[in-house]
């Protein structure tokens, strides 16, 4: 019973997949005082294994949660759909409705499933800053909806807009999008949503691998949330998840009682960084990433190592 087709449009259109835009750079490696500033507490555990039950009962249950889930998520958007268009006039008060729809909607997704959740560091959620997060499943994004602080926005890539329903929703709720054309519209693009942030006092929430997982493993982490970084003075706060991988994988119909967690590390300062030097920050964060995540996350190299 498992199908590509649902699942990709209910990944794709509720908030378009966050993009970042490659730049290129080289420079010499961080300090050990810069790397010492985000060491953590070192590598998540594995959490205890759950019991893949594979009956047929067990399958159509795991059916009915995601049809709910959709059913449930047209509800919310057509609701907010016309809170939006009540408030055009108000740009930015937009951005907070399109925050209270996530905290909603993602908290009525993660109920619906009923995947068991440890919420770490939570005393660094409410943070003004550009929140990254590490992606390899839908849940993902049920996840940092219902997680980021309101006041936060997207970027996404333009053509969000001809997703049906989601796409507009996401454009009614100010949320920013960048054109992908060519690198120097890119550039622009990053630029003008640079601005747009410290104008208004927003935070931001990109997903640094620029894709998704589809091993679970964590990707190479492209530049743009550096060269935000870098434009808005704003700290970095990573999400680390772990678990989604193994409780949605993709192309399927089938949700899995996978214990997820997420957890915000400490905010890393980046007003005092050199821009001659993004790359060596890119893989500092990365490097950080991978020595919070469980074994089965880790980027193969890391572990070959």
């Amino acid at each position: 019973m498992e199908s590509s087709g649902l699942m990709s449009s209910l990944r794709n259109r509720v908030l378009g997949g966050f993009v970042e835009a490659d730049f290129q750079s080289s420079a010499p490696p961080p300090s050990e005082g810069q790397i010492s500033a985000v060491r953590g507490r070192g590598a998540a555990p594995e959490r205890a294994t759950f019991e893949d039950d594979d009956r047929w009962v067990t399958i159509l249950v795991s059916v009915l949660k995601i049809v709910a889930c959709f059913v449930t998520m047209m509800a919310t958007t057509f609701l907010w759909a016309l809170i939006m268009f009540m408030l055009l006039p108000w740009p930015y008060a937009r951005v907070r409705q399109g925050n209270l729809y996530g905290h909603v909607t993602g908290r009525l997704m993660m109920t619906i499933l009923g995947n068991p959740i440890t919420i770490k560091g939570s005393e660094f959620a409410s943070t003004r800053a550009i929140y990254i997060c590490n992606h390899t499943s839908p849940l993902d994004i049920f996840l940092i909806m219902w997680q980021t602080p309101i006041g936060t926005v997207g970027i996404a890539k333009k053509e969000i807009i001809w997703y049906p329903l989601f796409g507009q929703l996401y454009v009614l709720a100010n949320h920013l999008r960048i054109d992908r054309s060519n690198s120097t519209a890119a550039v622009e693009s990053v630029r003008e949503a640079a601005r747009a942030v410290v104008k208004n006092n927003l935070s931001l929430i990109i997903f640094p691998e620029g894709t998704r997982s589809q091993s679970g493993r964590l990707l190479p982490f492209k530049k743009g949330f550096v060269h935000l970084a870098l434009q808005t003075g704003l700290p970095i706060v990573p999400m680390v998840v772990t678990g989604a991988h193994k409780a949605w994988r993709k192309n399927s119909l089938r949700v899995r009682p996978a214990p997820l967690t997420v957890e915000f590390l400490s905010p890393i300062k980046t007003d005092g960084w050199d821009p001659t030097r993004i790359n060596d920050y890119v893989e500092m964060v990365h490097a950080l990433y991978s020595r919070h995540l469980p074994s089965s996350q880790r980027p193969r190299s890391a572990e070959d190592r």
